[in-house]
C-alpha cells in the first residue's frame, strides 16, 4: 500500500519524487557500505541471538512489521521476535482488562510493562540487538542507518501536515530520537527530533549520531 498516494496531493508527491530522500547519493553509499561491513562483523551475533530466541520460545526468530517509508511507502521493518506468537492478542486482552496501560499506549504506542515479551526478549530490548536484522532493510534501501523514527499507519495523524516532511526520508535503524532519551521523551518531542535531524542532515552529524547510538546501547539508557 502507498501511503503518500492517499495522503498528498500531486504536486507533493511529484515533489518528492524530483527531489530524491535526505542525503541523496551520498548517504546512500554510506548506508550500504556501513551495513554491509555490520552484517559481515556481526554474523556470530546474529547466530546467537537466533540460538536464544528459538530456545527460549517457540516459534520463528524474525518478526516483520509493516512501517512506514520513503514517500509514504510500507515495507517490512525486520527484528529478532522478542514476543509471543500470538502478541496481538495478548495485546488487545491487556489494553481492554487495564484502563491505564491503555492509555499509555494511546500515548506511545508502547508498555514500560508490557505482557507479551518472551524471557529473552526484554535484554534484547533494552541492549537494542533485537533491530539488528534493520541492517538488511538498510541494504535493501527500505531503512537509512540514521533517519526519523520508523512509525506505523497508526502514527501518522500525530505528525499532522509535518507527515509531508517525514516521508522525504528514509526511516533510520537510529536517530535523534535514539541519543536524547528515546522513551523517556514525549510524542511531541520525538516529532520534533525526526523534524530537526531531516531538515538538518549531514553526513557529519550521522556520524555522530552512530557513535552516540553505540554508547547508549553500551549503557543500555532509555529502553524498556
Amino acid at each position: 500500500m502507498n501511503f503518500a498516494d492517499q495522503t498528498f496531493s500531486g504536486e507533493i508527491v511529484a515533489s518528492l519524487r524530483l527531489s530524491g530522500p535526505v542525503g541523496g547519493r551520498t548517504k546512500r553509499t554510506f548506508d550500504i557500505v556501513v551495513s554491509l561491513f555490520a552484517i559481515i562483523a556481526l554474523l556470530p551475533l546474529f547466530a546467537g541471538c537466533a540460538i536464544a530466541i528459538w530456545a527460549s520460545s517457540p516459534g520463528p526468530v524474525l518478526f516483520m512489521h509493516r512501517r512506514i517509508g520513503y514517500r509514504g511507502r510500507s515495507f517490512g521493518c525486520l527484528k529478532f521476535r522478542t514476543m509471543v506468537v500470538d502478541a496481538e492478542q495478548r495485546l488487545q486482552d491487556h489494553l481492554a482488562s487495564n484502563p491505564e496501560a491503555r492509555r499509555e499506549w494511546l500515548a506511545t504506542h508502547k508498555l514500560r510493562n508490557d505482557p507479551r515479551i518472551i524471557p529473552f526478549g526484554r535484554f534484547m530490548r533494552k541492549s537494542s540487538l533485537d533491530e539488528l536484522p534493520q541492517l538488511f532493510n538498510v541494504l535493501r534501501g527500505e531503512m537509512s542507518m540514521v533517519g526519523p523514527r520508523p512509525i506505523v499507519e497508526e502514527e501518522v495523524g500525530k505528525y499532522e501536515h509535518e507527515f509531508s516532511i517525514y516521508v522525504g526520508s528514509r526511516p533510520g535503524m537510529t536517530g535523534l530520537w535514539q541519543i536524547r532519551g528515546r522513551n523517556k521523551t514525549t510524542y511531541a518531542e520525538r516529532v520534533a527530533y525526526d523534524m530537526t535531524y531531516i531538515r538538518t542532515w549531514s553526513l557529519l552529524n550521522d556520524l555522530k549520531i552512530l557513535v552516540a547510538t553505540i554508547r547508549h546501547v553500551v549503557d543500555t539508557d532509555g529502553a524498556y
